[in-house]
């Protein structure tokens, strides 16, 4: 979920006509894995307490075969037209409110992952206390609670003293060796994770996953349906599509690369879901960060605690700055079309740049919860670019090379996309005045 490659869009011509070795396979499959496994890993556990286990592996497989589709169809139909980008080939195909769609939604979402990491950093550091329970942050159980480390200062003091200079860079270059940390660090969450869970699990002190959803009423049932939105925002990098496999030499290397991908992630995240339901069972959060507040029977597990959360945290606050100037891009393109290039006006860069860090914070205190996000997401902006706007293309057909399958494909992954976000909006509407 890190929007940032299509930054750099423009640097790839210049990078082909000085002869430059396309990418390989595995390269884009690196590139396109790291774009899918952001924050969405932090809520795939608690979507197995949803869903349960069976039927949210089925749902990840299945929303990972439909983003596969998608990008086939995006890159086919781009290379049978003149454009190398996402609105390009939303254009040519529903003209200038295609594009206009397309933009929107990925300002939606980039800002949306923007809230969610700040949400997240302000678990880590400050806790949060979700329907009356309370998870201490690591500063608190370091300091104990004080008026200092709450979450809306330390907030303020993350934004001012560590993101505000990351996002002041003006070429996306100057970031490359804070990604690849990033990059590092999100690892080592994954990797201490799963010995975490294996610990557990020698020791006897895991909890039995539940296999089915518990289905009390008819409400109960429609909920599972607002846990559908979390899993297609985190398979949605459609937005780096055109970036990634225009550096590459066909557009059947790109379709092998997202085929990889989405195998590799899906396996990532159902991994991850299972052993944080074995950590955690029923009362694992939808932020699983916040479940590592707990104290562990050994100095040595309580180390390893708190090194999963502060270097996930770490990890996001590396990639802020990445998604901050896509998002950026997008927003200065959208609101100013035929003004100067953003970095040569210093004063339109930095309202833009303050104003989203500025909006970012607030909403970040005041919605303290990553599913309400995830869901918003996954049921509009997300689902638009990862499933909606693919299909559309392919059923519009102006290039007239879709076959009767790819209509199919088209026509079954729209109404799935709409079904399913419909009665998920509906849900958490009717929930708010139950």
């Amino acid at each position: 979920m890190s929007p940032v490659a299509g930054v750099i869009a423009p640097l790839l011509p210049e990078s082909r006509k000085s002869g430059a070795k396309a990418p390989s396979v595995p390269g884009a499959v690196f590139n396109v894995s790291t774009s899918i496994i952001g924050a969405g890993i932090m809520s795939i556990p608690a979507t197995l307490k949803v869903l349960g286990v069976i039927p949210a592996f089925v749902m990840i497989v299945v929303i990972a075969r439909l983003a596969e589709i998608s990008v086939e169809f995006l890159m086919r139909y781009t290379h049978a037209g003149d454009t190398t980008t996402y609105a390009g080939v939303m254009r040519e195909s529903f003209g200038k409110v295609g594009s206009v769609l397309v933009q929107i939604c990925v300002m939606i979402t980039n800002l949306g992952c923007l809230i969610i990491y700040l949400i997240i950093i302000g678990d880590v550091l400050s806790g949060n206390q979700p329907e009356g329970s309370v998870h201490l942050g690591v500063l608190q159980q370091w300091f104990g609670i004080h008026w200092w480390n709450s979450r809306a200062l330390v907030l303020l003091f993350t934004l001012v003293f560590i993101l505000l200079p990351l996002v002041m860079f003006k070429r996306v270059e100057s970031l490359r060796f804070s990604s690849a940390i990033s990059v590092f660090l999100a690892v080592v969450f994954v990797g201490i994770s799963s010995v975490l869970a294996i610990m557990a699990l020698f020791e006897g002190k895991t909890n039995t996953p539940r296999l089915l959803p518990e289905l009390d009423n008819k409400a109960s049932f429609f909920d599972l349906f607002t846990a559908v939105p979390v899993i297609v925002t985190a398979f949605t990098f459609h937005f780096n599509v055109h970036p990634i496999g225009f550096e590459m030499q066909k557009p059947s290397d790109m379709i092998s690369a997202a085929r990889i991908s989405m195998v590799l992630c899906a396996a990532i995240y159902f991994t991850i879901g299972v052993f944080g339901y074995l950590l955690f069972g029923d009362s694992i959060m939808a932020d699983i960060l916040i479940n590592f507040d707990r104290n562990s029977g050994s100095a040595i597990g309580s180390l390893l605690n708190d090194v999963v959360r502060l270097s996930y945290a770490l990890h996001l606050m590396l990639v802020f700055p990445l998604l901050n100037f896509s998002l950026r891009a997008n927003m200065d393109e959208f609101l100013f079309p035929n003004k100067t290039v953003l970095a040569k006006d210093n004063t339109r860069f930095m309202c833009i740049t303050l104003g989203l860090l500025a909006f970012s914070y607030m909403a970040a205190i005041a919605i303290p919860n990553i599913w309400y996000f995830f869901q918003f997401m996954g049921s509009t902006s997300a689902v638009s670019l990862g499933f909606i706007f693919p299909g559309a293309i392919a059923l519009r057909d102006t290039r007239g090379i879709s076959t009767a399958r790819d209509r199919i494909l088209a026509s079954a992954m729209i109404v799935l996309a709409v079904v399913t976000s419909t009665i998920a909006i509906s849900t958490n509407i009717y929930s708010l005045f139950t």
